[in-house]
């Protein structure tokens, strides 16, 4: 089983404030001792997830030709779709057996933040893909707004500290494809051993094993969520602000049995980034004498593009 914790979200936004409390104690200690959480009780519908897999399965099927026409040049991979083994993790050099697309944010009322995001791609072949993506993106947004709510209460700051910064912010969604595996992987597995960059991920299609955490010791643990949940996770964005009380954890999609290597496999993580211009530095209440301040001041813009590097998707 999955020794990763479970929590609701109907808890927090229940109105009942004992509920509230329990709800904020139990996911604040789960990202300070693993920093994976499962959650249930999210806006994401089973018919749209239903209607989700169903336009990126198609997507993925659709000829390389047709994909590759979506790959767009000289945006670093931030929206359309990014070709097989293109990203590898940091310090890799083998690039991941996956193939994705990126959603990006749909800006309402800053256009200077509307200049500043690469626009969606559209996807002529699939008149849905982009309409379903789009709802896909905004109940996850919401999800998440709530879930940064009871990480402010448990850092003790005030509720609605994250909103400003996630309004508009540079989140993506990104629906991944691992095609089946043909021959033998040279050092390449589905997903390297990574942490993640932005605030926090939340993850659909951890249903089956692949998916694996690194706990404090060390050791891998399997982290599988059940079919209405969402596994979460803190980003090194969220980790530096708490000063590292938040833990951003390194964690990996390994290669299934062989006898499973004939099989896709897909998942569709929504990456929560800020605005660009919030300040990550360590917050006041998280650094004393025995918590000293582990980070150098750095925004959220300046963090992502140095990672990004980092990552292979764009160059110095």
């Amino acid at each position: 089983m999955s020794l990763v914790p479970s929590v609701d979200l109907k808890d927090f936004i229940s109105g009942d404030a004992e509920r509230k409390q329990e709800f904020v104690k139990e996911i604040g200690a789960a990202f300070e001792n693993i920093g994976f959480v499962a959650l249930s009780g999210h806006f994401l519908s089973d018919e749209l997830v239903d209607g989700l897999y169903a336009e990126i399965k198609k997507f993925f099927e659709l000829p390389q030709e047709t994909k590759d026409k979506y790959e767009i040049e000289g945006i670093g991979g931030q929206r359309g779709y990014t070709s097989f083994g293109k990203e590898h993790a940091k310090g890799r050099k083998e690039g991941d057996l996956k193939e994705f697309w990126h959603f990006g944010q749909y800006v309402e009322n800053n256009p200077r933040l509307k200049a500043e995001y690469p626009d969606n791609v559209m996807v002529d072949e699939l008149p849905k893909f982009n309409e379903i993506g789009k709802e896909t993106y905004k109940m996850l947004e919401k999800t998440a707004k709530y879930v940064l709510r009871a990480l402010a209460i448990h850092l003790d700051l005030e509720e609605n500290y994250f909103d400003e910064y996630i309004k508009n912010g540079n989140s993506i969604l990104r629906p991944i494809h691992y095609p089946p595996i043909t021959s033998e992987p040279k050092n390449a597995v589905r997903a390297a051993a990574h942490g993640d960059i932005n605030l926090i991920t939340l993850l659909m299609g951890a249903h089956g094993k692949g998916l694996q955490v690194q706990n404090h010791k060390g050791e891998w643990v399997d982290a599988i969520a059940k079919p209405d949940e969402l596994m979460i996770n803190v980003g090194d964005m969220l980790s530096r602000l708490s000063n590292n009380k938040l833990k951003s954890t390194i964690h990996q999609v390994v290669n299934p049995p062989r006898e499973l290597w004939g099989t896709s496999r897909y998942s569709v993580p929504f990456f929560m980034h800020p605005i660009s211009e919030m300040p990550l530095n360590c917050l006041e209440n998280c650094v004393d004498k025995e918590h000293p301040k582990l980070y150098e001041d750095i925004t959220a813009g300046e963090f992502l593009h140095e990672r990004l590097i980092e990552l292979g998707l764009i160059k110095k």
